[in-house]
């Protein structure tokens, strides 16, 4: 059975204002949320790294705000820490930057608290029956809200190839331990070259998996490693990073496995919101924002977080390229533009097995508000 998502294709007048558009396509899309009042919602959206324009703008967030503060419930905006070092690493720096991006409660209406805890350990384990996962570790405050709304950023993704509502869900609503969980399966890699013996990573690794060894370096154990990623934070030279190195259809899996996880702490259907604005070639963890792809196209909402993203995708391939870009010359409306520019990646960039596990249909109908 084909989902309905609704499309807001930017058009605005006098009388019926951005405000209000966006406004409408949130109560059309999520009026089968069954919100209670009271209930403590999780909207999870990607702050921007420090460097990066292109996330989505805080403004934006304001008729979804005020109409889930309509609804009876409590929105609070969220995100989880990240396992490359960068200023959202932790929640302190975390917190800055979205401070300085725009994200401020007392506009909004809706406080900023990162959904890990300081350090990325705050989490819940949440069993599932997947082909990768069978624990999956969520961040603990998103775990813990009564409801959830994904708010996406659609763009490029340098391993994904496409980023919108189920990588938002599955990566982005995952702890330090649940990202690397995804990531790889065979721990962090160690650089001796770039090691100052502080022993910083030794005294946070409770497996015991990092000790000091004779030359007065950090040496590890990669046996005893279990992925909890607290050692990227503790070293403060480069030393250990994530081994990239991974199987693209795996990661992909694993991915959207943990989005299923996400989505089964709720006891009801969550909203997804697509922004198909500034799609750029990666993903807002880089640092800076390349030119987009294409031009801007509009906002996606669905209680199906398959069917929205497959919706985005089809309307970024059939949408006029762009350039200068990233993308080839000779790409033509139709071609695929997030294959275009990451050709390592399977073709339906892990919606196949979304729609296989469950979590929605890759066949939409689009309703324009």
């Amino acid at each position: 059975m084909a989902s309905t998502v609704h499309f807001w294709n930017l058009r605005a007048s006098l009388k019926s204002g951005n405000e209000a558009r966006l406004t409408k396509l949130v109560k059309a899309a999520g009026k089968d949320l069954g919100l209670a009042p009271g209930d403590l919602t999780a909207v999870k959206i990607h702050f921007g790294e420090q460097g990066v324009t292109g996330f989505v703008r805080p403004l934006l967030l304001k008729p979804l705000i005020s109409w889930l503060v309509g609804q009876g419930a409590k929105p609070f905006l969220t995100d989880a820490s990240t396992l490359y070092v960068g200023r959202r690493g932790e929640a302190v720096s975390h917190h800055l930057v979205a401070a300085e991006h725009g994200f401020d409660p007392l506009v909004l209406g809706a406080p900023v608290i990162i959904a890990d805890g300081v350090k990325g350990q705050h989490q819940e384990a949440v069993r599932i029956r997947g082909r990768h996962v069978k624990k999956a570790f969520i961040a603990g405050d998103i775990a813990a809200a009564d409801a959830l709304v994904s708010v996406n950023h659609v763009k490029g993704h340098e391993m994904a190839g496409f980023g919108g509502a189920l990588k938002n869900l599955g990566m982005g609503c995952a702890s330090k331990q649940g990202k690397m969980h995804q990531h790889i399966t065979t721990g962090p890699a160690l650089d001796p070259e770039k090691c100052v013996g502080c022993g910083s990573c030794a005294l946070v690794c409770a497996a015991g998996a990092l000790v000091l060894g004779e030359a007065g370096k950090a040496v590890l154990d990669m046996e005893k490693c279990v992925g909890c990623g607290m050692c990227f934070t503790a070293c403060k030279t480069g030393a250990l990073a994530i081994d990239w190195k991974t199987d693209i259809q795996a990661f992909l899996e694993r991915m959207m496995e943990y989005a299923k996880a996400v989505l089964a702490t709720k006891r009801g259907p969550c909203l997804h919101l697509n922004f198909v604005l500034s799609v750029v070639p990666d993903c807002d963890c880089m640092g800076f924002t390349d030119a987009a792809i294409c031009p801007d196209i509009g906002v996606l909402a669905s209680t199906d977080p398959v069917a929205v993203d497959q919706a985005s995708v089809d309307l970024v391939n059939a949408a006029q390229p762009l350039w200068p870009s990233r993308l080839p010359k000779g790409l033509k409306p139709g071609d695929d533009k997030f294959l275009a520019v990451h050709p390592h990646v399977p073709e339906d960039m892990g919606l196949a097995y979304a729609e296989k596990i469950g979590l929605g249909s890759r066949k939409y109908k689009l309703t324009q508000i």
